[in-house]
């Protein structure tokens, strides 16, 4: 695999990390308003262009609220980011038991200040941008990371999102998410 592949791989994972972890600010709409998609017609080159578009016409305040909605909400959101709950039907069990101990191998741990579990689909994206970037072979291999933590439930997870009764513009995201987790699962199972 070429070094400008496993770029471009490393800085979708951290885009999906953006986005998710916090609604997107008008810089970053704006730098994916201005992506010129070079394969248009290739599977992921139409949800680029997609999410180009998205990007293009997006207003900030709105997509603010779409996120609070969809992820947040008065007790939570209309949907739940967590490998735990997505496996289990639960928070907490054992996925999240499990992920920890592997981020523990590669020598992560979770900052007090955050308020969200591990399992988060942000920060397992965010470790899957860490693993590929990571000089030499880390202890955890990207391979192994994601067949044991977001192949179980990202895919399911993203569908969600792009059919969420509450989603417009993470509709986009959620579509072009799934199609990126889809092509993850053939390069790396």
């Amino acid at each position: 695999m070429t070094d400008e592949n496993i770029l471009w791989r490393a800085q979708t994972y951290a885009l999906l990390a953006s986005l998710l972890v916090q609604p997107p600010s008008k810089e970053l709409l704006a730098n994916l308003a201005a992506i010129d998609v070079t394969e248009p017609e290739s599977p992921m080159g139409k949800h680029w262009s997609l999410l180009v578009a998205a990007a293009a016409q997006a207003d900030v305040d709105v997509i603010d609220d779409e996120f609070q909605r969809l992820f947040v909400g008065v007790t939570h959101g209309e949907l739940m980011p967590y490998g735990s709950y997505y496996q289990t039907g639960f928070l907490m069990e054992e996925p999240l038991a499990v992920l920890r101990t592997d981020l523990a191998r590669l020598g992560l741990e979770r900052h007090e200040e955050k308020k969200e579990p591990e399992d988060h689909a942000a920060a397992e994206c965010d470790v899957m941008r860490l693993i590929l970037m990571a000089e030499g072979t880390p202890v955890v291999t990207a391979e192994d990371f994601f067949q044991q933590h977001v192949q179980p439930w990202m895919e399911q997870f993203f569908a969600d999102l792009a059919k969420a009764k509450q989603a417009e513009f993470y509709r986009v995201i959620g579509s072009f998410a799934q199609s990126f987790i889809s092509l993850e699962t053939k390069l790396l199972s």
